[in-house]
């Protein structure tokens, strides 16, 4: 099939270039949480944290882009700038977008030195300029407590008569919080208490540390689910909770990491087809000094539909639109892999890969992406069925010592006789894992080889089967 991803690239910056291809970017700068995700009159719009000024955090903006189908978007003009002397004159950071009687209203936090406020802007019918609120911050202080940590990023819904907000926080010596208010009409707020704290009444026990960032919180059947990034001084992982909400307190009973890679600040929006679509934010974990050369910082994930799954869990699973993507194919069926064999697949550095694979006796089941002809670099994904821990290690990605690397391994348990389902997504420095939709992993590899472009199954201690492969390259 050749290597998938290489048209057009200038020979000097051919198969070592990280930029992805079909992964949503800005055109250069700094880029972290999506926000205010919203399918206005069919039009999927995506805004998100951008620095316009550099690619390093700074002078946070509201970026903008839109899209008829999720995966081919046009780039517009900032939605929110700083405006001096305003709340928000330090930086217009995390909210959300919501339709009050034919009018999009974005809740963002304000920024003006220490001060971290909710603040309201109005759309105008195509979302391309917006109207700050004369009255901003509409929620003047954080409650009083002083042993809040923290106090931004918001949820909103609309319940009954009522609107309500959710703002992450987090207690002192207690752990993250998400503060609810309610609302007649967005813009004057009562404080309600906590709509859920730390830990308390899980099942799974999962860190969910000191703080919590960019609440997102939805109904999915008769469940609840709030899906918060834990944050303990410094960004940690996406969480997700299910469980029981009922007098204006949700009762997590559920406990789970979303994404164990570099994801954070997942947001998901109700799409016009009664879909729970959500991005996330794909850390660069390269040293800043890379960043700074490259131009460039973050990643968008790909939309991803979160559904119901087993024991109260959620699942996860690419928008089907993705697929549109494809191009050519290569499929094999009923292989046997010996330990002593590797399938080697066609190589490339953007495609997408479906594996199913029945694990047998071996004592492990992995995957080698972006590898070297002799192995000097690779990224392995590994199933042990013995210990039901799925390993993606990026240590040995690159020989570039600013590129960085971590060992990262997540619980799977598969039934009797159950396969193994891996779906990769790999668009240059960005990968992101799908397994059997109950474990997600997004990380980033940087090889610094020209030729780590290998792709390889293998078995360890004992035969494997792989009941079906497929590979396609991917358009940008």
């Amino acid at each position: 099939m050749g290597s998938p991803g290489l048209e057009g690239q200038d020979s000097e910056q051919m198969n070592v270039e990280s930029l992805p291809r079909y992964h949503f970017r800005p055109p250069s700068n700094w880029m972290n949480d999506p926000n205010g995700l919203i399918q206005w009159k069919g039009t999927y719009h995506l805004f998100y944290q951008y620095n316009p000024n550099g690619p390093l955090w700074g002078t946070i903006h509201w970026g903008h882009a839109r899209s008829r189908d999720l995966v081919h978007w046009e780039h517009l003009p900032v939605a929110l700038a700083p405006t001096p002397g305003s709340p928000d004159e330090d930086g217009c950071f995390s909210g959300c977008t919501v339709d009050r009687d034919g009018v999009p209203v974005v809740i963002y936090t304000g920024v003006r030195g220490r001060d971290q406020l909710p603040c309201l802007a109005f759309g105008d019918d195509g979302l391309l300029r917006f109207r700050k609120h004369p009255s901003n911050p509409v929620i003047p202080s954080p409650p009083d407590d002083p042993s809040i940590l923290m106090f931004r990023d918001h949820t909103v819904w609309h319940e009954g008569r009522a609107w309500y907000q959710a703002i992450g926080s987090g207690f002192r010596d207690r752990g993250g919080a998400a503060l609810l208010y309610r609302s007649p009409d967005l813009e004057r707020w009562e404080y309600l208490g906590p709509l859920c704290v730390g830990d308390s009444g899980t099942t799974e026990p999962v860190w969910t540390g000191l703080g919590w960032e960019c609440p997102d919180f939805f109904q999915l059947g008769d469940r609840h689910a709030l899906v918060v990034s834990a944050w303990d001084g410094a960004p940690l992982y996406p969480v997700y909770m299910t469980g029981e909400y009922r007098g204006h307190i949700f009762y997590p009973e559920v406990v789970h990491r979303l994404d164990f890679g570099c994801l954070y600040a997942p947001q998901s929006f109700r799409d016009e087809r009664g879909r729970r679509v959500m991005f996330g934010w794909l850390r660069e974990e390269r040293s800043e000094d890379a960043q700074r050369r490259a131009g460039w910082s973050g990643a968008m994930s790909l939309p991803r539909v979160i559904e119901s799954g087993p024991y109260g869990g959620l699942r996860a699973a690419p928008a089907p639109e993705v697929e549109a993507l494809r191009r050519g194919s290569y499929s094999l069926r009923e292989v046997p892999i010996p330990p002593s064999e590797p399938l080697v697949l066609p190589e490339g550095d953007s495609f997408e890969l479906e594996a199913e694979i029945e694990p047998g006796e071996a004592g492990e089941v992995g995957l080698a992406l972006r590898r070297s002809p002799a192995g000097e670099e690779e990224t392995l994904i590994t199933y042990s069925r013995s210990s039901a821990l799925l390993s993606v290690d990026t240590r040995r990605s690159s020989l570039d010592p600013e590129a960085g690397g971590a060992l990262r391994r997540e619980r799977l348990e598969l039934g009797p006789g159950e396969p193994l389902s891996l779906r990769a997504f790999v668009d240059r420095s960005v990968v992101e894992l799908f397994a059997d939709a109950r474990a997600c992993c997004a990380f980033r590899a940087y090889p610094s080889r020209s030729d780590s472009l290998g792709v390889r199954l293998f078995a360890r201690g004992a035969p494997v089967l792989a009941r079906r492969v497929s590979v396609w390259e991917m358009r940008p």
